[in-house]
């Protein structure tokens, strides 16, 4: 998740969301993060003028990373449906996979740590974007209901998000069938034709 980063880098932001995901933000702090990364309080502050400043490059990090990982398969070449599909199951993989990235996100996304500028930077950089981008694609060849696209993407994460957290806290199994069939449920809700064609 922190590959681009170097190795002193890399240590403090694994540390840090580690400890912000066990402790909280606010029981995270720079002396803590120091201690459990192995790196002097003097060599983070070489790279970080602050435990803000950690904080909004852990934000941009995760949210870059999970951008490549939701996007890393969608061929324009494909249909709109097959690309829908598979970044759906992508975000779904990406939640079970990187459990403390995912909660990172929806924990602190609104958080005032974040900065505007960060959060921009993200939704450029993320995979919100690109997939609005797509809804858009879909409302222009007639595939959706005429409805502002980002919304829309908004409104399915917030079902994907349902589920992610219900299986993350071992209430409900997320299977490959509950998820084809919830990523099925968001194409009915705003397509004008329902059910999957391919």
């Amino acid at each position: 998740m922190f590959e681009r980063y170097n190795k002193v880098q890399q240590a403090v932001l694994e540390t840090t969301l580690h400890l912000i995901i066990d402790k909280e933000l606010q029981a995270t702090s720079m002396s803590l993060i120091a201690k459990n990364s192995g790196v002097s309080t003097g060599n983070i502050y070489h790279y970080f003028s602050s435990k803000e400043d950690i904080i909004n490059e852990l934000y941009k990090a995760i949210v870059l990373f999970n951008g490549e990982f939701v996007t890393r398969d969608l061929h324009d070449g494909d249909t709109v449906q097959a690309r829908f599909r598979r970044a759906w199951k992508n975000v779904i993989e990406l939640g079970k996979k990187y459990p403390n990235g995912f909660r990172f996100i929806e924990q602190y996304s609104f958080s005032p740590y974040i900065h505007e500028a960060s959060k921009l930077e993200a939704y450029k950089g993320g995979w919100c974007g690109p997939l609005a981008s797509l809804y858009e694609e879909a409302v222009h060849q007639g595939l959706f209901i005429d409805m502002e696209p980002r919304m829309m993407v908004q409104m399915h994460y917030g079902s994907i998000v349902y589920l992610l957290k219900g299986h993350l806290q071992q209430h409900m199994e997320l299977t490959d069938n509950v998820a084809e069939q919830t990523i099925l449920a968001c194409w009915n809700a705003v397509s004008k034709e329902k059910g999957w064609n391919e």
